[in-house]
């Protein structure tokens, strides 16, 4: 299987590398400290293999990273939003039946249960 070419992230100023370096010191998210130490370890041309290695990742993870970091920048290093399972009804389904629970039993044509 043929290799795949080297990526590196791309030529930081000054003030991006500092930014860098202080998320990569400073972040109380792992998964921002995780992937802002990736970007520096890419920043200091290390090989995508080097970085798997030593962030115990795949060497697409890191591929995946360096190219979304020349891409989208800082944005880049933050986690992605995760979303609970998708709505089994939409919106208008929803309001309906908030609706119909507000509603007085008695003029939607039910009848009281016995003893109540």
């Amino acid at each position: 299987m043929a290799r795949k070419p080297e990526i590196f992230l791309r030529e930081l100023d000054a003030d991006e590398a500092q930014r860098l370096v202080l998320i990569a010191r400073t972040s109380r998210d792992r998964v921002r400290l995780r992937r802002a130490g990736m970007a520096l370890a890419s920043m200091q041309v290390r090989s995508v293999p080097e970085i798997a290695v030593m962030f115990a990742a795949k060497e697409q993870t890191v591929r995946e990273l360096i190219k979304a970091f020349n891409d989208r920048r800082f944005a880049a290093l933050d986690p992605k939003a995760r979303r609970g399972s998708t709505p089994k009804m939409g919106p208008s389904v929803r309001e309906q039946i908030c609706r119909t629970a507000k509603s007085d039993s008695a003029r939607l044509g039910c009848r009281s249960p016995a003893g109540a």
